[in-house]
């Protein structure tokens, strides 16, 4: 059986992120979902429901990514308290622009039976608008 344990749900989706399993990626969040990612990009705003999280805006950074490459993402250090997970990782990789991509991010996620329900990232986003869009 999969568990529920909070920490561990998220662990499973930074892992699933990093070998990019889509359909493993929408299975573990929430159908009703929010991410907030910050700042004033083309991805900033909060992203609801599980279709427009894993499909517009994970889907939509997968597309920015050079093709044939992967992003490489490390969870660094894990920390949760009941329902909340504090996850912070770091992301590498090369981007359709060319350029190099080493950030690091953090969020918090609230899980709730074994599902994510909220992610609030923060994140350079000064990087992600150089690299991504600049």
């Amino acid at each position: 059986m999969t568990s529920t344990d909070p920490a561990q749900v998220v662990a499973r989706y930074i892992e699933a992120a990093q070998r990019s399993d889509a359909d493993f990626v929408r299975e573990i969040f929430a159908e009703d979902a929010t991410w907030e990612y910050p700042g004033q990009l083309p991805l900033s705003r909060t992203w609801r429901g599980r279709d427009a999280i894993v499909g517009d805006f994970l889907g939509g950074v997968r597309e920015l990514i050079q093709p044939g490459t992967q992003m490489e993402l490390t969870l660094t250090n894990l920390i949760s308290a009941g329902d909340q997970v504090v996850a912070e990782w770091t992301a590498h990789g090369t981007m359709r622009t060319g350029r190099a991509y080493h950030n690091r991010n953090i969020a918090v996620f609230a899980v709730r039976d074994g599902k994510i329900t909220s992610v609030r990232e923060y994140t350079d986003t000064q990087h992600v608008e150089h690299v991504l869009f600049g």
